[in-house]
């Protein structure tokens, strides 16, 4: 490999020839050889429209000049929009604060400035004008998230319901045994218990929009303690400002610089609401798998679509791979938060120091779990077909429908027929006629499977 000779505060280094970062990015590359893991391409888009945004800024305050501003916000664009990501190497596991990647941004975006503009523009008093490593990394976080949410996850969980609702129209008709503590319950029907799930998801959009407002305040303008040295008073709501015309969303200078650059309690929140979406989507994949186990052998309620070959020794096995894989997806946000949790309780005095791992984990988790949300909706959810046959069985067979006999007959000879149903394997309706006086035909209704799932004393 060729080298050229950059120089920087601590003197010469040797970086690749064709690098358009210099000197503190290489530095970097070889401080933190740790994990491989780099940072995400929606974080290295919002790094790049920060520093479109500030440079677009600061020549409003007259603190830039056209041609140079405007060479670093052309950079800047190109940054963010993914041309040069492979400019960006750094390893996760770096510096706490995030400098090394503000660093390498800088030294990108000067490069390319600097030939746009055909004159030297400098990374730190040019590009990171008015700007520290610890506002900006703590504003690529809410920035990056803020952007994943809005065009990735919302409009997948969205998806989600849609395929839910629809299936749940579909089969409200079919009638199934309901389980509790895993044993046999009253009846409900198949579209009440997608409704169910169907609301956990809505709820889940609800309780991720919620933290909208507060992903929306951004730590630029505090600099590098918050106290916004070296920065115009009305940068931060400049730079905000301009970030909300280029993403279309509301951002806004932070209401207290002292909070922003100390804490990450926003991104802590929303990484707990995505936990909790997983916890959810956990509960449906676990549905599905139960309901689709067998086929002779499991309860075999539902067929889940045929996607490959189950087993390298078993031939004609077919697993449940989708909701698997959700579920491992959820277990990875559940980890992730726990790792944001740590990370975000790690704020010393006025900066947290374990940015880069929260902003990896936390777009990781907004990206697996759009990512497994759409796959539940098209490759389980909306493909799978009802063993009808199977579940009016065992709804005929279900000894708890005696529940709704419990006003006229009363408890404890509800247990009786119950018990003497389930002793013999046949209809709860036949053993009923036989141990009380009740005519057949008003068995029939009483115990009726669909009026069942309704509600309410039947008569």
């Amino acid at each position: 490999m060729k080298y050229r000779i950059e120089k920087d505060s601590m003197g010469d280094v040797k970086v690749p020839a064709q690098a358009l970062y210099a000197a503190q990015t290489q530095r970097a590359v070889e401080n933190f050889p740790v994990s491989g893991l780099r940072f995400p391409r929606g974080f290295i888009r919002a790094l790049g429209l920060i520093k479109g945004s500030a440079a677009s800024a600061n020549r409003q305050l007259k603190l830039l000049n056209a041609p140079m501003a405007s060479a670093i916000d052309a950079a800047s664009r190109e940054v963010a929009q993914g041309q040069y990501d492979t400019h960006f190497p750094l390893d996760i596991f770096q510096t706490g604060s995030g400098t090394s990647t503000n660093m390498n941004a800088n030294e990108v975006i000067a490069t390319l400035a600097s030939k746009k503009l055909r004159g030297k523009v400098h990374p730190n008093d040019h590009v990171n004008m008015s700007q520290s490593s610890n506002d900006v990394i703590p504003a690529a976080i809410h920035v990056s998230a803020a952007l994943e949410v809005k065009e990735t996850l919302i409009p997948a969980l969205k998806h989600l319901k849609a395929a839910l609702d629809k299936k749940a129209k579909q089969l409200d008709g079919v009638v199934k045994t309901g389980r509790t503590h895993l044993m046999d319950a009253m009846p409900v029907r198949v579209g009440q218990e997608i409704s169910g799930w169907s609301a956990q998801i809505g709820h889940g959009i609800a309780r991720i929009e919620a933290v909208s407002p507060r992903l929306a305040e951004l730590a630029l303008g505090g600099t590098a303690v918050g106290t916004g040295i070296n920065a115009h008073p009305k940068f931060g709501a400049a730079v905000a400002a301009e970030l909300s015309k280029r993403t279309g969303i509301r951002f806004a200078r932070s209401r207290n610089y002292f909070e922003s650059l100390s804490s990450q309690d926003a991104a802590v929140e929303l990484s707990g609401q995505l936990k909790t979406v997983a916890v959810s989507i956990t509960k449906i994949a676990n549905d599905l798998r139960w309901m689709n186990s067998g086929p002779n052998a499991g309860l075999s309620e539902i067929r889940l679509p045929s996607l490959q070959p189950g087993s390298s020794i078993m031939p004609g096995k077919v697993n449940p791979v989708i909701p698997e894989s959700a579920l491992m997806v959820c277990a990875q946000v559940i980890g992730n938060d726990a790792t944001i949790a740590a990370a975000g309780a790690s704020g010393s005095f006025q900066l947290n120091v374990m940015l880069p791992v929260i902003a990896y984990n936390l777009l990781q988790s907004i990206e697996i779990l759009s990512n497994a949300s759409r796959l539940l909706a098209d490759k389980a959810i909306a493909g799978f077909t009802v063993n009808a046959e199977k579940t009016s069985e065992l709804v005929e067979k279900n000894p708890i429908m005696v529940t709704a006999l419990n006003p006229i007959v009363g408890y404890e000879m509800g247990a009786k027929i119950a018990k003497r149903a389930y002793a013999e394997n046949r209809k709860l309706i036949d053993v009923a006629a036989e141990m009380t006086n009740l005519p057949k035909a008003k068995l029939k209704k009483l115990l009726n499977p669909r009026k069942l799932t309704e509600g309410g004393i039947q008569q």
